[in-house]
């Protein structure tokens, strides 16, 4: 191997121990090679870009349910980091909550805790603990910082590892096509792409933990996922298509329940 090509093999790999964060409750390290901040600001155009051209619901019973579980869960996510000594997980955070009049069952969340129900999905949460169950995963997401870790990736893989401003500066498309993958951003603003099965599991770990601090019944999430599953068949709600039901998952949730005792207000 050629010197120069050593080196740079080895500021690769001292780039990646340095970037890498551990995961709140879940323990798991991860690769972060970009600043939150950075992501956060990337991600607030095609966030208002989305409320501009979307009929954002400002009233009524299924806005007061998004409203009350997200400040209940954002408060509750909030107190533990704390109480943890984590706040810096969340110094970019600024909480958004937000409902659109579409009939597509979804919900999605982008950096710094910006989260979109669609009115769709509000019957199959059916009640606000059902509401909780996804706010919950979706801030889970969002706190274990799966898009910025997905975005590493991508950018170690894909464009070798450079600086997040270099790689916009020269190469603009591709470091925007990665963006939009790690983000779960397709062709179009909340068109989400599936994460991964073990970001999924993390995510469902953490927003029964989050909604149950909150003072949410952590049990609804078994209820909330069967009924997202028996109304997949031929017209598969969007939600599914990027957090796939299996009965595998249905029985993992039921094995965390106990654990969820321990956080009981």
């Amino acid at each position: 191997m050629k010197k120069h090509s050593l080196i740079g093999l080895l500021i690769v790999v001292v780039i990646i121990i340095q970037s890498c964060s551990t995961i709140p409750i879940i323990g798991r390290r991860q690769l972060n090679l970009l600043p939150e901040s950075q992501l956060v600001a990337m991600s607030l155009t095609s966030y208002q870009e989305f409320l501009d051209t979307n009929n954002v619901v400002t009233s009524g019973q299924y806005y007061q349910m998004v409203q009350n579980s997200g400040k209940k869960i954002a408060a509750s996510v909030e107190q533990f980091m704390k109480d943890n000594g984590m706040n810096d997980r969340l110094t970019n955070f600024k909480w958004e909550f937000n409902l659109v009049n579409d009939p597509t069952p979804n919900a999605w969340a982008m950096p710094g805790g910006k989260i979109v129900f669609y009115e769709g999905i509000m019957p199959l949460c059916q009640n606000e603990d059902g509401v909780a169950v996804v706010m919950g995963h979706e801030i889970a997401h969002a706190v274990a910082r799966h898009g910025n870790e997905r975005m590493s990736h991508g950018l170690l893989t894909q464009l070798g590892g450079i600086a997040l401003d270099v790689a916009i500066r020269e190469q603009p498309e591709k470091t925007r096509n990665i963006f939009l993958s790690a983000y779960g951003l397709g062709s179009q603003v909340g068109v989400m792409l599936p994460y991964s099965r073990k970001h999924e599991y993390e995510a469902d770990r953490l927003g029964l933990i989050f909604l149950t601090m909150a003072g949410y019944n952590p049990e609804e999430s078994i209820r909330f996922w069967e009924r997202m599953s028996a109304h997949g068949g031929a017209d598969m709600p969007e939600f599914l298509s990027t957090h796939p039901v299996s009965k595998n998952r249905v029985e993992a949730l039921k094995k965390l329940l106990p654990e969820m005792e321990q956080y009981k207000p």
